[in-house]
């Protein structure tokens, strides 16, 4: 990166982290600390609510899939804006009254204490390990950048990160999260302006469409129900909204947004704000995805995004046959430039197609030289054309808004750790009378160690596949049963803390059955968690007496 582009990169850090703590007023308290004295105004809220979303896994992982596959992850959505309205009407308000920390404490009012450490438990975990795929996409993005090794480059990001959050307190996160948005969605602007200056001009942005269209890019919504494919209209109506209701009804770290919130109401329009917002995010981030495949149409692009194995890969017993791919790769690349340029569509998707087969045998040496079978390329992508293509200065900014991304987005789910560590277990179990001062410090560490746990996770996760795939998959492993407990809890009046224990044990073993042993897609696991989790808490419930026990 050009000098210019670091300034750009350390201005914007620097300015987010003196004005963040400039606003962190009122962190002395417990109260002031976790839920900045519940004094946030609802636009605040809402953008810190889609800024916790809007993490540099969705700048890097999202725009490498719609590369890939194009504009279907958009049915991933579907049963947002349905979910935020059910959960406006009912969870919000709930919590609001209840006057809780986290949501987790409620399940202990409704219970027991062991409903409420095993699900609060599963969010420890469930989030952590989702916290480590958000810091491994800069990581891969700064890995791209200056050839660092991952492990080096996780550290760089992961001390400054877990410095700012164990001094910021949620009220400093929020208002960062304010300035993020904005300067995400500028970046992104920005990029979609120099991919279509990309295309030639006797070419045409729509011509340029329809070639992305041939090969099912701009397919955005498949009708076609079958558990076993992982984006349609079904499973994002459906499944989706199951893992949306569980989210940002059961996940501390949306639900703490909202509990900063000044009143009901404005909790309220903050949920509603991500309703009629992300959707049209997140297909702008797609579509620039898909500008990036039509960009490298007309511009050479890499055999492989992914470099880190280059020197390795060229020295070993395969790089005759590597060197002999690229050259069959420019000559592709050739021929598919000419067809794309010629609008001749059967020739187009024959070039594209050995394109895509050259790809893959330079991926599968790759793999057999290294011995790294989890090597990917989808999530270098974005930041090869950021690095290669962006102009000096725009790159800069686009890498602000990658890292900062990155911190914001894990600066609120460490404050959500730390919250759920401190109240649902240490002031719980441990030490219940202790002051705030001493509360606040073991916050501060409890926020360093879950930072650390994620910084390890971190280092196996930028080569698992795209990254907006993994943090979703792991999420759907714990997300459908927390969702099942909260409908046993505030929906049913017969339901008893035994069934709502081991219904919720039921669920997780039931989800992690199907996950291993059938086809059935992550998404569907949400709602095979939540019923499992009903049917099994009333079934319990029901047949042992409120005061009976189970071993």
């Amino acid at each position: 990166m050009h000098s210019l582009d670091w300034v750009v990169v350390a201005a914007y850090i620097v300015w987010i982290v003196v004005d963040g703590l400039r606003r962190s007023k009122g962190t002395d308290k417990v109260e002031g600390y976790f839920l900045a004295n519940r004094s946030l105004p609802w636009w605040a809220v809402g953008l810190s609510v889609m800024a916790t979303q809007m993490s540099a896994v969705t700048l890097v992982g999202t725009t490498g899939q719609a590369y890939a596959t194009g504009l279907r992850f958009i049915q991933f959505y579907f049963g947002l804006p349905l979910a935020m309205i059910i959960l406006s009407m009912t969870v919000v308000p709930f919590f609001h009254r209840a006057k809780v920390y986290t949501a987790y404490e409620y399940l202990e009012r409704r219970f027991d204490v062991r409903t409420r450490s095993l699900a609060s438990f599963l969010f420890l975990m469930g989030r952590a390990f989702s916290l480590g795929v958000t810091l491994a996409a800069p990581a891969v993005v700064i890995s791209a950048i200056l050839g660092w090794q991952l492990p080096v480059t996780v550290f760089v990001i992961c001390v400054p990160m877990i410095l700012y959050t164990s001094i910021g307190g949620v009220q400093a996160v929020a208002w960062t999260d304010v300035k993020q948005m904005f300067i995400i969605v500028a970046g992104m602007a920005a990029a979609v302006v120099i991919l279509v200056m990309g295309i030639p001009h006797d070419v045409g942005f729509g011509q340029a469409m329809h070639l992305a269209g041939a090969t099912g890019r701009l397919k955005a919504i498949d009708f076609h129900f079958d558990v076993r494919e992982r984006y349609t209209f079904w499973s994002g109506m459906i499944g989706g909204l199951f893992l949306m209701l569980s989210y940002f009804g059961c996940d501390q770290s949306q639900v703490q947004r909202y509990l900063t919130a000044k009143s009901i109401d404005e909790a309220r329009h903050s949920l509603l704000m991500s309703a009629f917002v992300k959707i049209p995010l997140q297909l702008l981030i797609l579509t620039t995805g898909v500008l990036v495949f039509v960009f490298y149409l007309f511009q050479t692009p890499p055999m492989l995004f992914n470099r880190t194995y280059d020197a390795q890969v060229k020295a070993g017993p395969h790089a005759a046959e590597y060197a002999s791919l690229e050259r069959d790769f420019d000559a592709a690349l050739a021929a598919r430039k000419e067809a794309a340029e010629a609008n001749n569509r059967d020739a187009f998707l024959a070039t594209d197609s050995q394109v895509r087969d050259i790809r893959g045998r330079a991926a599968a040496i790759v793999k057999d030289t290294t011995g790294d079978q989890r090597y990917t390329d989808v999530n270098y992508v974005f930041p090869t054309f950021i690095t290669t293509r962006m102009p000096i200065g725009l790159v800069g900014l686009m890498i602000a808004a990658i890292f900062a991304a990155a911190m914001s987005a894990s600066a609120g789910e460490l404050n959500a750790l730390a919250t759920a560590t401190i109240i649902d277990f240490y002031r719980r179990h441990f030490v219940k009378d202790a002051t705030d001062t001493h509360y606040l410090k073991v916050s501060k560490l409890a926020t360093m160690f879950w930072g650390l746990f994620a910084c390890i996770v971190a280092m196996y996760a930028a080569n698992q596949g795209s990254l907006i795939e993994v943090v979703n998959r792991y999420g759907s492993f714990f997300y459908g049963s927390l969702l099942g407990v909260f409908i046993l809890a505030i929906l049913t009046k017969r339901a008893t803390a035994a069934g709502a224990f081991w219904g919720l044990i039921s669920g997780m073993v039931v989800v992690f059955v199907v996950a291993q042993t059938t086809p059935i897609e992550f998404l569907w696991h949400n709602l095979i968690g939540a019923v499992v989790v009903v049917v099994v808490g009333m079934t319990i419930s029901l047949a042992v007496p409120p005061k009976a026990s189970l071993p």
